[in-house]
C-alpha cells in the first residue's frame, strides 16, 4: 500500500541515513580517542593494567557508544535545521511567485 505522503517518507529515510552516518563517524572518532586514553592508562596507571580484558573492552565500547549517540544527534539536528530552512525558502518563493502573478513584477 503506497504512503499518503511520499515526501515525508523520503525525508524520514534521509534523516535516518544522516543519523546513521553520524553514528558511524562518532563511533570511529570516539573509539580512537578511547583507545588513545586506554593506551595512556595502560602506560601510566597500575590500576588500569590490573583490570580484566573484559572490563577494558567495556570501557572502550562505552566511549564508542557515547560518541555514536552524540554525533548522530548532532547530525540529525543539523539535518532538521537544513530541512526547515529549505521549507522556509520554498514557502517564501511560492509566496513571491503568487504575489508577482497577482500584481506583476516590479519594473525598477
Amino acid at each position: 500500500m503506497p504512503s499518503i505522503n511520499e515526501s515525508k517518507h523520503e525525508e524520514a529515510a534521509d534523516a535516518s541515513w544522516e543519523a546513521t552516518r553520524g553514528a558511524v563517524d562518532g563511533a570511529i572518532k570516539w573509539g580512537i580517542a578511547s583507545a588513545v586514553l586506554g593506551g595512556v592508562g595502560y602506560a601510566v596507571s597500575p590500576v588500569y593494567r590490573g583490570l580484566t580484558i573484559q572490563f577494558k573492552v567495556y570501557i572502550q565500547m562505552s566511549g564508542m557508544v557515547l560518541g555514536s549517540m552524540l554525533e548522530a544527534d548532532s547530525r540529525l539536528r543539523a539535518y532538521e535545521a537544513r530541512m526547515r530552512a529549505q521549507r522556509r525558502i520554498a514557502k517564501e518563493q511560492a509566496y513571491w511567485q503568487k504575489f508577482e502573478s497577482e500584481y506583476g513584477k516590479d519594473e525598477d
